[in-house]
């Protein structure tokens, strides 16, 4: 039967919906193709090596006990990528790798033949032997609008981006500029804009590109004497997105190509984003001339996200990848962690590679063993609004009595404790403590930081509450 291996992966897929989230269904499940039955053995085609290598790392297992319930102990499956391009005409190129040879594939990109008319125009991204432009964009699928959670550290560029998604080229945001520090998201937003209008306008050509790919692929074209072929293939583009574009400061030639390029797509209505670790106005070593037409759209900035979003953040990861976690466990995640996204997810990642490979219970101890070892000594100081918590949750009362004005006893004096380790602890000012703990100025926490000296000194259950909050404060 021609379409059995059809038959085969539809019933494949009927159990993965059972298992898997909708979201995850849709992402990784839906844009596979069986492709042939031969011998037991499952061929199927995935969009890329990153897909592929995706699927063998999350959904593996789940993968071989469906293909062993639908094909018997001797089934087995095989992946069919599609590379960067298509080979011929009629059929996509694949390569084939059985689950037991991970990491077989590399995905060379070197310069092509792209006919345009009758010209010939060197391509820098995709193999040899393309016919057309059909350019991989580069965007990874996990980067999309759903898997970012947005929080008031990044509404106004998450909405500009959608914005831009809907009508590429068609706003008042071309170009847009999005910038932030390290591990903020601007590499997850700038790939959700061109994931969205991939979505939504199949005939565009989206390329995402970093700046330092884009400076070596120059250097070539000079070398190569293809510095116009270099030049019409980004001329040629739809969406343009540069990721980290600060790093063309003090590069002249690169620079002058890219002003071109960008004069060129912006006069022709095509959509540019870019990204940088800072804002125009702190780019050294950049011409005037760019940075006049970086200002032309808008410049949106990522904050560093509140402890609301950071929380949001760990379980819209957790949801995705289908992890459970204690609330305690993923609140010290998110108080501990405040600066920086990358690392968040880092610390998570770690802490379940080490239960699972040690096979230990995930603890609120063995999170505060693993945070200080696997997130570059991110831990080491814990936070204001951690102490907040552990205070409030030892003496059972609301963090916002803790931040309110009252002078009620038992509320004054969980204050004047969290004020005193967040001195002990934290490398914070005396005002930033105040202005954490209900706007109190300096003078107020210095007089905390005094009554507790006192109390500790002279009473016996003082000091046992400071002991056991010590002891759930300190990290191992």
């Amino acid at each position: 039967m021609s379409n059995k291996h059809e038959k085969v992966w539809d019933d494949c897929l009927s159990v993965i919906k059972d298992n898997v989230t909708l979201q995850g269904f849709k992402t990784w499940f839906e844009p596979i193709k069986p492709v042939k039955l031969d011998n037991n053995v499952l061929t199927i085609q995935v969009p890329s090596q990153f897909f592929y290598e995706w699927l063998e790392e999350h959904y593996i297992h789940l993968l071989k006990k469906i293909i062993r319930k639908e094909l018997g102990d001797e089934g087995r499956l095989e992946y069919s990528i599609i590379m960067e391009g298509n080979y011929s005409d009629s059929s996509p190129y694949t390569v084939k790798i059985p689950t037991s040879n991970r990491r077989a594939i590399k995905n060379p990109a070197v310069q092509v033949p792209v006919n345009v008319g009758s010209k010939q125009i060197k391509n820098p991204f995709v193999i040899p032997g393309l016919k057309k432009i059909n350019v991989d964009s580069n965007l990874k699928p996990n980067y999309s609008f759903e898997n970012l959670v947005e929080g008031d550290c990044n509404r106004l560029a998450r909405s500009a981006g959608f914005a831009v998604a809907k009508n590429p080229g068609g706003t008042a945001f071309n170009p847009l500029l999005i910038y932030g520090s390290v591990g903020l998201g601007k590499t997850h937003l700038a790939q959700a804009i061109g994931i969205e209008i991939k979505n939504r306008f199949e005939n565009k050509t989206v390329l995402y590109v970093e700046s330092e790919k884009f400076i070596h692929q120059f250097i070539d074209a000079v070398k190569n004497n293809n510095v116009n072929d270099f030049s019409h293939f980004y001329q040629m583009i739809d969406v343009l997105i540069i990721d980290d574009v600060q790093f063309l400061a003090g590069k002249e030639k690169t620079q002058d190509m890219f002003f071109h390029i960008f004069n060129h797509l912006h006069q022709t209505g095509k959509q540019i984003v870019l990204t940088s670790d800072k804002a125009p106005v702190e780019m050294l070593g950049m011409e005037q001339r760019l940075l006049s037409r970086f200002k032309w759209g808008l410049s949106a900035d990522l904050q560093t996200p509140s402890l609301e979003t950071r929380i949001a953040i760990l379980e819209k990861k957790m949801y995705a990848d289908g992890i459970e976690l204690p609330k305690d466990v993923v609140e010290y995640l998110a108080y501990s962690i405040t600066t920086n996204i990358r690392e968040l997810e880092g610390a998570l990642i770690s802490l379940i590679a080490h239960s699972s490979l040690n096979r230990k219970a995930v603890t609120l101890d063995l999170a505060k063993q693993m945070i200080d070892k696997f997130v570059k000594n991110t831990a080491r100081e814990v936070s204001i609004d951690y102490i907040q918590k552990v205070v409030c949750d030892y003496f059972d009362l609301p963090i916002e009595l803790l931040k309110s004005k009252t002078r009620k006893r038992e509320v004054v004096q969980a204050r004047q404790i969290a004020m005193f380790f967040a001195k002990k602890m934290t490398k914070s000012s005396l005002a930033n403590i105040g202005m954490h703990c209900g706007g109190k100025d300096h003078a107020t926490v210095l007089h905390a930081c005094r009554t507790v000296n006192n109390l500790q000194e002279t009473d016996k259950q003082f000091r046992k509450y400071l002991d056991d909050l010590e002891k759930k404060l300190s990290i191992q």
